[in-house]
């Protein structure tokens, strides 16, 4: 049994793709996934998948949410190990944090062609520090995501890879909760 993180873009922002979790819940049940369980209402997903890709979970659950809402969602996996892995090169952790709310982890569904790192690493941007590594842009937003230049959509633009960001607060929720036994 694997134990993935999914992340879903863009529900319950707004009045827009509205899901309730215990509705989301109850689908990725009847998909085949176990354990599942979910952390507030913006499309946050621990769950155990038996001799399972990253690949074919996107697709299960990106297909089953279409079916069954009646629209797509972008849908990011990551695998436990990957996960952890994402929350400690954290090049941040030692900045003030604000509880969660200046430390920002854009989450990629795949590392980025080098060309794109590179030019994007060459720009600046006020009251914000950046870094990247693998497939995570780590922000530290000196006055909050909200007054952020650098957000989820420029650095889709940016690298040209699909992309959903989280808080501090809910990275590290998320990984208790993995470590825990579901």
């Amino acid at each position: 049994m694997q134990t993935y993180i999914i992340l879903l873009r863009g529900i319950n922002v707004s009045g827009q793709k509205k899901i309730k979790m215990v509705d989301l819940r109850i689908l990725l049940v009847k998909l085949g996934f176990q354990n599942v369980a979910s952390y507030i209402q913006s499309g946050n997903i621990i769950l155990e998948a038996k001799d399972q890709t990253i690949k074919n979970v996107e697709d299960r659950i990106g297909d089953g949410i279409r079916e069954h809402f009646g629209f797509d969602v972008p849908v990011l996996v990551k695998s436990k190990k990957d996960f952890e892995r994402i929350i400690m090169e954290n090049p941040f952790k030692d900045k003030p944090s604000s509880e969660g709310n200046r430390i920002y982890f854009v989450l990629l569904k795949n590392a980025p062609e080098q060309m794109f790192v590179n030019a994007l690493e060459q720009e600046i941007y006020e009251n914000q520090e950046f870094s990247i590594i693998d497939d995570c842009v780590y922000l530290y937003c000196k006055n909050g995501y909200g007054n952020a230049k650098l957000d989820n959509n420029l650095v889709e633009r940016k690298l040209s890879v699909q992309a959903t960001t989280r808080n501090l607060r809910t990275m590290s929720k998320l990984l208790e909760m993995v470590r825990v036994d579901i």
